[in-house]
């Protein structure tokens, strides 16, 4: 809405820049609407083929941010990645790589807006995994110890990951290298994922802990 004082009785002419803005409003969705549909990769597209697999009925929202070693990452079906993620295998692309699949991301999951699954040695997220937005996912670490090189150039150790089936990852939450979450875990928003989260609990911190624990009646605190 403009600045300008509001005019209980427009003119003729701000009546018909009023008519102007509204339908090239509605030109401008429309479009984007059609870009967003379009630019999404399914199991058919050309991207989409490129894939270790790529199930029916799953799609990866326009726009991604980076994608690519494709091969490398298998999707199940019925899967819901959103706009804004990054799904990448290795450093750059083309990278061989020691394992097949490096990334498997199972059946009926959703990874949120803006999070990103960055994988080198082996990530696992089970059927009806769902996220929240800005969610981090990684098998590969910095080493540091060695104060005579950069972080950067040091090597960069790697540890298996996987998230058992049923979970929720709340907003914002990081997984990290060895990270072994059950299944039906809960992980509050913020919280950064290091080791094992048993089946069946609520967690949260950093490094999340159990804070609750479903005891087969109910959820008390741990």
């Amino acid at each position: 809405m403009s600045c300008r004082t509001f005019d209980p009785h427009p003119g003729p002419i701000d009546r018909a820049r009023g008519t102007i803005k509204r339908a090239a409003a509605e030109v401008v969705q429309w479009t984007w609407d059609g870009v967003v549909e379009l630019g999404a990769i399914g199991p058919r597209t050309r991207k989409g083929r490129r894939f270790g697999a790529f199930g029916a009925g799953s799609v990866i929202c326009f726009p991604p941010t980076t994608i690519f070693n494709e091969r490398y990452i298998r999707i199940g079906a019925g899967t819901m990645i959103g706009p804004h993620v990054s799904l990448s295998v290795g450093m750059v692309p083309g990278q061989q790589m020691p394992a097949d699949p490096v990334v498997t991301i199972g059946d009926r999951c959703l990874i949120g807006k803006g999070s990103g699954i960055v994988g080198h040695l082996s990530i696992v997220i089970d059927d009806d995994v769902w996220t929240g937005h800005h969610v981090y996912i990684t098998d590969q670490n910095h080493a540091y110890e060695d104060v005579t090189v950069p972080i950067s150039r040091q090597s960069q150790p790697e540890r298996a990951v996987k998230i058992g089936a049923g979970s929720w990852l709340g907003h914002g939450a990081v997984v990290l290298p060895g990270a072994t979450i059950g299944r039906h875990v809960a992980v509050a928003a913020g919280s950064v994922v290091t080791g094992e989260l048993p089946d069946f609990c609520v967690a949260a911190g950093s490094p999340a802990r159990p804070i609750r624990q479903w005891d087969g009646s109910g959820w008390p605190r741990t």
